[in-house]
Protein backbone atom coordinates (compact mmCIF):
# COMPACT_ATOMS: atom_id res chain seq x y z
CA UNK A 1 0.00 0.00 0.00
CA UNK A 2 2.81 2.39 0.92
CA UNK A 3 4.44 1.61 -2.44
CA UNK A 4 1.23 2.55 -4.27
CA UNK A 5 0.99 5.79 -2.30
CA UNK A 6 4.59 6.62 -3.20
CA UNK A 7 3.98 5.96 -6.91
CA UNK A 8 0.82 8.10 -6.86
CA UNK A 9 2.68 10.91 -5.10
CA UNK A 10 5.50 10.71 -7.65
CA UNK A 11 3.07 10.90 -10.60
CA UNK A 12 1.22 13.80 -8.97
CA UNK A 13 4.50 15.60 -8.39
CA UNK A 14 5.49 15.17 -12.03
CA UNK A 15 2.13 16.49 -13.18
CA UNK A 16 2.26 19.52 -10.87
CA UNK A 17 5.81 20.41 -11.87
CA UNK A 18 5.35 20.01 -15.62
CA UNK A 19 6.95 22.77 -17.61
CA UNK A 20 5.04 25.05 -19.96
CA UNK A 21 6.09 23.71 -23.36
CA UNK A 22 5.57 20.40 -25.10
CA UNK A 23 7.98 21.14 -27.92
CA UNK A 24 8.95 18.68 -30.64
CA UNK A 25 12.32 19.43 -32.25
CA UNK A 26 13.81 18.26 -35.52
CA UNK A 27 17.18 19.29 -36.97
CA UNK A 28 17.79 18.58 -40.67
CA UNK A 29 21.43 18.61 -41.78
CA UNK A 30 21.45 16.87 -45.18
CA UNK A 31 22.93 19.95 -46.86
CA UNK A 32 25.91 20.07 -44.48
CA UNK A 33 28.84 17.86 -45.47
CA UNK A 34 32.07 17.06 -43.68
CA UNK A 35 30.55 17.17 -40.19
CA UNK A 36 29.86 14.22 -37.92
CA UNK A 37 26.07 13.82 -37.83
CA UNK A 38 26.29 13.08 -34.12
CA UNK A 39 26.85 16.78 -33.57
CA UNK A 40 23.45 17.57 -35.06
CA UNK A 41 21.80 14.78 -33.10
CA UNK A 42 23.32 16.29 -29.96
CA UNK A 43 22.07 19.74 -31.05
CA UNK A 44 18.54 18.39 -31.50
CA UNK A 45 18.61 16.83 -28.05
CA UNK A 46 20.04 19.98 -26.46
CA UNK A 47 17.33 22.19 -27.99
CA UNK A 48 14.60 19.73 -26.98
CA UNK A 49 15.80 19.70 -23.38
CA UNK A 50 16.28 23.47 -23.33
CA UNK A 51 12.74 24.21 -24.53
CA UNK A 52 10.95 21.55 -22.50
CA UNK A 53 12.89 21.39 -19.24
CA UNK A 54 13.31 25.10 -18.55
CA UNK A 55 10.70 26.89 -16.41
CA UNK A 56 9.62 29.92 -18.45
CA UNK A 57 6.90 31.30 -16.16
CA UNK A 58 5.90 31.28 -12.51
CA UNK A 59 2.67 29.49 -13.35
CA UNK A 60 1.84 25.87 -12.51
CA UNK A 61 1.12 23.65 -15.51
CA UNK A 62 -0.24 20.12 -15.57
CA UNK A 63 1.14 17.76 -18.19
CA UNK A 64 -2.01 18.04 -20.30
CA UNK A 65 -1.91 21.85 -20.08
CA UNK A 66 1.50 22.22 -21.72
CA UNK A 67 1.57 24.25 -24.93
CA UNK A 68 2.01 22.08 -28.00
CA UNK A 69 4.63 23.49 -30.34
CA UNK A 70 7.30 22.38 -32.76
CA UNK A 71 10.62 23.57 -34.14
CA UNK A 72 12.05 22.45 -37.47
CA UNK A 73 15.61 23.61 -38.14
CA UNK A 74 16.93 23.12 -41.66
CA UNK A 75 20.66 23.75 -41.77
CA UNK A 76 21.83 24.99 -45.17
CA UNK A 77 25.42 26.21 -44.71
CA UNK A 78 28.44 25.81 -42.51
CA UNK A 79 29.89 29.32 -42.35
CA UNK A 80 32.74 28.75 -39.92
CA UNK A 81 34.12 26.45 -37.27
CA UNK A 82 31.08 25.19 -35.40
CA UNK A 83 28.94 27.94 -36.98
CA UNK A 84 25.90 27.29 -39.15
CA UNK A 85 23.15 29.00 -41.11
CA UNK A 86 19.65 27.77 -41.87
CA UNK A 87 15.96 28.32 -41.36
CA UNK A 88 13.96 28.05 -38.16
CA UNK A 89 10.34 26.96 -38.64
CA UNK A 90 8.24 27.39 -35.49
CA UNK A 91 4.62 26.44 -34.94
CA UNK A 92 2.37 26.49 -31.87
CA UNK A 93 -1.16 25.26 -31.29
CA UNK A 94 -3.85 25.60 -28.64
CA UNK A 95 -6.75 23.25 -27.91
CA UNK A 96 -10.33 24.25 -28.71
CA UNK A 97 -12.83 23.93 -25.86
CA UNK A 98 -14.79 20.66 -25.88
CA UNK A 99 -13.16 19.59 -29.16
CA UNK A 100 -10.36 17.31 -30.29
CA UNK A 101 -9.18 20.05 -32.65
CA UNK A 102 -6.05 22.16 -32.08
CA UNK A 103 -5.93 25.65 -33.57
CA UNK A 104 -2.63 26.96 -34.98
CA UNK A 105 -1.56 30.19 -33.26
CA UNK A 106 1.87 30.68 -34.81
CA UNK A 107 3.38 29.33 -38.01
CA UNK A 108 6.51 31.22 -39.00
CA UNK A 109 9.66 30.36 -40.94
CA UNK A 110 12.56 32.48 -39.69
CA UNK A 111 15.05 32.89 -42.54
CA UNK A 112 17.68 34.70 -40.42
CA UNK A 113 18.95 31.83 -38.30
CA UNK A 114 22.70 31.69 -37.70
CA UNK A 115 24.43 30.30 -34.63
CA UNK A 116 27.46 28.63 -33.14
CA UNK A 117 27.27 25.24 -31.47
CA UNK A 118 29.90 22.92 -30.05
CA UNK A 119 28.80 19.33 -29.56
CA UNK A 120 27.65 18.58 -26.00
CA UNK A 121 28.17 22.19 -24.91
CA UNK A 122 25.21 23.27 -22.73
CA UNK A 123 22.96 26.05 -24.00
CA UNK A 124 23.48 28.77 -21.41
CA UNK A 125 20.71 31.34 -21.16
CA UNK A 126 20.07 34.51 -19.19
CA UNK A 127 16.79 36.42 -19.36
CA UNK A 128 18.66 39.70 -19.06
CA UNK A 129 21.79 39.23 -21.14
CA UNK A 130 22.98 37.93 -24.49
CA UNK A 131 24.87 34.67 -23.95
CA UNK A 132 24.69 33.21 -27.48
CA UNK A 133 22.55 33.65 -30.55
CA UNK A 134 21.21 30.11 -30.28
CA UNK A 135 20.04 30.70 -26.70
CA UNK A 136 18.52 34.08 -27.54
CA UNK A 137 16.58 32.77 -30.56
CA UNK A 138 15.22 29.86 -28.54
CA UNK A 139 14.30 32.09 -25.60
CA UNK A 140 12.65 34.60 -27.92
CA UNK A 141 10.40 31.98 -29.52
CA UNK A 142 9.62 30.32 -26.19
CA UNK A 143 8.27 33.60 -24.85
CA UNK A 144 6.50 34.42 -28.12
CA UNK A 145 4.76 31.03 -28.07
CA UNK A 146 3.71 31.46 -24.44
CA UNK A 147 2.65 35.08 -24.97
CA UNK A 148 0.38 34.31 -27.93
CA UNK A 149 -1.08 31.31 -26.11
CA UNK A 150 -1.94 33.44 -23.07
CA UNK A 151 -3.37 36.15 -25.34
CA UNK A 152 -5.75 33.55 -26.79
CA UNK A 153 -7.16 32.69 -23.35
CA UNK A 154 -7.27 36.12 -21.66
CA UNK A 155 -7.39 39.64 -23.07
CA UNK A 156 -3.75 40.81 -23.28
CA UNK A 157 -2.88 37.90 -21.00
CA UNK A 158 0.41 37.32 -22.79
CA UNK A 159 1.84 40.80 -22.16
CA UNK A 160 4.47 39.76 -19.55
CA UNK A 161 5.87 37.10 -21.88
CA UNK A 162 5.77 39.25 -25.01
CA UNK A 163 7.68 41.86 -23.01
CA UNK A 164 10.27 39.19 -22.27
CA UNK A 165 10.60 38.51 -26.01
CA UNK A 166 10.95 42.25 -26.62
CA UNK A 167 13.66 42.39 -23.97
CA UNK A 168 15.60 39.64 -25.76
CA UNK A 169 15.46 41.69 -28.98
CA UNK A 170 16.71 44.77 -27.14
CA UNK A 171 19.74 43.12 -25.54
CA UNK A 172 20.57 41.29 -28.80
CA UNK A 173 21.14 44.51 -30.75
CA UNK A 174 24.92 44.07 -30.65
CA UNK A 175 24.76 40.48 -31.92
CA UNK A 176 26.69 39.85 -35.12
CA UNK A 177 24.05 37.38 -36.33
CA UNK A 178 21.04 38.67 -38.31
CA UNK A 179 17.39 38.88 -37.30
CA UNK A 180 17.51 41.32 -34.40
CA UNK A 181 17.76 44.74 -36.00
CA UNK A 182 15.11 46.95 -37.60
CA UNK A 183 17.19 47.96 -40.63
CA UNK A 184 18.20 44.42 -41.64
CA UNK A 185 14.82 43.15 -42.77
CA UNK A 186 11.18 44.19 -42.40
CA UNK A 187 10.14 40.57 -41.71
CA UNK A 188 12.37 39.49 -38.87
CA UNK A 189 12.25 38.90 -35.12
CA UNK A 190 12.61 42.62 -34.39
CA UNK A 191 9.51 43.62 -36.33
CA UNK A 192 7.40 40.67 -35.22
CA UNK A 193 7.57 41.53 -31.53
CA UNK A 194 7.75 45.31 -31.93
CA UNK A 195 4.58 45.25 -33.99
CA UNK A 196 2.75 43.20 -31.37
CA UNK A 197 3.75 45.64 -28.64
CA UNK A 198 2.92 48.75 -30.70
CA UNK A 199 -0.28 50.66 -29.83
CA UNK A 200 -1.37 50.47 -33.47
CA UNK A 201 -1.66 46.69 -33.11
CA UNK A 202 -3.95 46.64 -30.08
CA UNK A 203 -6.84 45.31 -32.25
CA UNK A 204 -4.62 42.40 -33.34
CA UNK A 205 -3.87 41.46 -29.73
CA UNK A 206 -7.58 41.71 -28.95
CA UNK A 207 -8.34 39.57 -32.00
CA UNK A 208 -6.20 36.74 -30.65
CA UNK A 209 -8.50 36.66 -27.60
CA UNK A 210 -11.89 37.28 -29.23
CA UNK A 211 -11.23 34.96 -32.18
CA UNK A 212 -10.15 32.03 -30.00
CA UNK A 213 -11.77 32.35 -26.58
CA UNK A 214 -15.07 34.01 -27.48
CA UNK A 215 -15.37 32.66 -31.01
CA UNK A 216 -13.66 29.34 -31.66
CA UNK A 217 -14.20 27.96 -28.14
CA UNK A 218 -17.89 28.87 -28.34
CA UNK A 219 -18.50 27.10 -31.64
CA UNK A 220 -18.80 23.69 -30.02
CA UNK A 221 -21.99 24.79 -28.23
CA UNK A 222 -23.25 27.33 -30.78
CA UNK A 223 -21.62 27.25 -34.18
CA UNK A 224 -23.39 30.32 -35.61
CA UNK A 225 -22.77 32.53 -32.56
CA UNK A 226 -19.10 31.55 -32.37
CA UNK A 227 -18.64 32.12 -36.08
CA UNK A 228 -20.21 35.58 -35.78
CA UNK A 229 -17.68 36.54 -33.08
CA UNK A 230 -14.82 35.32 -35.27
CA UNK A 231 -16.15 37.42 -38.15
CA UNK A 232 -16.31 40.48 -35.87
CA UNK A 233 -12.76 39.88 -34.64
CA UNK A 234 -11.46 39.70 -38.20
CA UNK A 235 -13.45 42.80 -39.12
CA UNK A 236 -11.71 44.67 -36.27
CA UNK A 237 -8.36 44.11 -38.01
CA UNK A 238 -9.33 46.71 -40.58
CA UNK A 239 -8.10 49.27 -38.03
CA UNK A 240 -4.63 47.72 -38.05
CA UNK A 241 -4.61 47.46 -41.84
CA UNK A 242 -5.62 51.13 -42.13
CA UNK A 243 -2.83 52.25 -39.79
CA UNK A 244 -0.16 49.79 -40.97
CA UNK A 245 -1.05 48.33 -44.40
CA UNK A 246 0.35 44.84 -45.11
CA UNK A 247 2.19 44.78 -41.78
CA UNK A 248 4.39 41.82 -40.95
CA UNK A 249 2.48 40.78 -37.83
CA UNK A 250 -0.78 40.70 -39.76
CA UNK A 251 0.87 38.45 -42.34
CA UNK A 252 2.09 36.14 -39.57
CA UNK A 253 -1.43 36.02 -38.11
CA UNK A 254 -3.02 35.05 -41.42
CA UNK A 255 -0.25 32.58 -42.26
CA UNK A 256 -1.41 30.70 -39.19
CA UNK A 257 -5.16 31.23 -39.55
CA UNK A 258 -6.05 31.40 -43.29
CA UNK A 259 -6.80 27.68 -43.79
CA UNK A 260 -8.79 27.57 -40.57
CA UNK A 261 -10.80 30.66 -41.55
CA UNK A 262 -11.67 29.03 -44.87
CA UNK A 263 -12.91 25.92 -43.07
CA UNK A 264 -14.95 27.95 -40.59
CA UNK A 265 -16.74 30.11 -43.15
CA UNK A 266 -17.19 27.52 -45.90
CA UNK A 267 -20.25 26.39 -43.95
CA UNK A 268 -21.58 29.89 -43.33
CA UNK A 269 -24.68 31.53 -44.80
CA UNK A 270 -24.30 33.18 -48.20
CA UNK A 271 -24.36 36.75 -46.86
CA UNK A 272 -21.79 35.86 -44.18
CA UNK A 273 -19.50 34.39 -46.84
CA UNK A 274 -19.67 37.45 -49.04
CA UNK A 275 -18.96 39.83 -46.17
CA UNK A 276 -16.03 37.92 -44.71
CA UNK A 277 -14.42 37.36 -48.12
CA UNK A 278 -14.62 41.09 -48.88
CA UNK A 279 -12.97 41.85 -45.55
CA UNK A 280 -10.27 39.22 -45.99
CA UNK A 281 -9.45 40.35 -49.52
CA UNK A 282 -9.00 43.89 -48.20
CA UNK A 283 -6.79 43.16 -45.20
CA UNK A 284 -5.01 40.00 -46.44
CA UNK A 285 -4.77 40.30 -50.24
CA UNK A 286 -1.86 37.85 -50.34
CA UNK A 287 -4.26 34.98 -49.67
CA UNK A 288 -7.13 36.26 -51.83
CA UNK A 289 -7.02 33.25 -54.14
CA UNK A 290 -7.37 30.94 -51.16
CA UNK A 291 -10.34 32.85 -49.74
CA UNK A 292 -12.22 32.35 -53.02
CA UNK A 293 -12.79 28.79 -51.77
CA UNK A 294 -15.21 30.15 -49.17
CA UNK A 295 -17.73 31.37 -51.74
CA UNK A 296 -17.11 28.43 -54.06
CA UNK A 297 -18.43 25.92 -51.51
CA UNK A 298 -22.09 25.09 -51.07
Amino acid sequence: MRKLIFIFALISSLRINAQELNCQVQVLSQQISGTDKRAFEALQTAIYEFMNNRKWTNETFKLEERIDCSILINLTDRVGTDEYKGTFQVQSRRPVYKASYNSVLLNFNDQDFQFKYIENQPIEYNDNAFTSNLASVLGYYAYLIIGLDYDSFALNGGTPYLQKALGIVNFSQDASEPGWKAFENNKNRYWLINNLMDASFVPLRECYYNYHRKGLDAMTDNKEAGRAVIAESIESLKKVHSAKPLSFSMQVFFNAKSDEIINIFSGAFTDEKAKIVNTLNEIDPTNANKYAKITNTN
